[in-house]
């Protein structure tokens, strides 16, 4: 894990853009296409803001989310609809958005369809993830109900959890599909979120799921 410490908030949303722009850019000019997967949530949305207005070929970038709540674009709790409203617009409305909720009462019933959607565009290319002060990643929340599958080397794609936690069902990449990204950045915040992180290293990836992908990545931090 690589730990990079920022001064303030606007210089650590700044820099994360630029780096992600840069990584993303070096895989279209060499493959011509590139994957970008990212959480939901309010604390990412300044690096959606300035992402967004890079001059990228985003055509060609395929943009889907860590994870979604089993609600509709039009709910405000949907990850989607902060995705549309933040990095989705200006240059990146032209990339292509590959979805993670579809209508249905059950979850599972969508489970295999969107996971044909996600597998073509794996591996990820640049991956960038939240975590909570409970240690849970994308949904992947401690005590969910299939967080052991959710984990395991064999798991699928995609997988539907349900923990207490996180209010709605959830859609979540599992854990392996998160460690096919070659670039991993973990965006945190806060005291509280540094401490919860020194403590995930001391736990099993069970009881800190983030673990799952920290030996991989570089957490960006800022009080």
């Amino acid at each position: 894990m690589d730990f990079v410490t920022y001064p303030d908030a606007e210089m650590m949303y700044l820099a994360l853009a630029k780096q992600m722009a840069s990584e993303l850019g070096a895989f279209l000019r060499r493959d011509g296409h590139a994957t970008l997967c990212v959480p939901g949530g309010t604390t990412p949305g300044p690096v959606f803001d300035t992402l967004s207005g890079v001059d990228l070929d985003w055509p060609n970038v395929a943009v889907f989310l860590n994870d979604e709540r089993w609600v509709p674009e039009s709910n405000p709790r949907s990850n989607t609809r902060l995705l549309r409203e933040r990095l989705l617009r200006g240059p990146a409305a032209s990339a292509n958005l590959v979805p993670l909720y579809a209508p249905a009462d059950q979850l599972e019933d969508m489970l295999d369809a969107l996971s044909a959607g996600i597998a073509p565009h794996l591996p990820i290319s640049v991956l960038l993830l939240g975590m909570g002060a409970d240690m849970h990643t994308a949904s992947l929340f401690p005590g969910a109900d299939l967080l052991e599958q959710a984990l395991a080397s064999d798991a699928p794609v995609l997988m539907a959890l349900r923990a207490e936690a996180a209010g709605e069902p959830r859609i979540t990449l599992s854990a392996q599909a998160l460690k096919t990204a070659f670039h991993t950045h973990i965006l945190i915040k806060g005291a509280e979120k540094r401490a919860a992180l020194e403590r995930a290293q001391t736990l099993s990836v069970a009881e800190a799921p983030v673990r799952a992908v920290l030996d991989v990545a570089t957490v960006h931090w800022t009080e």
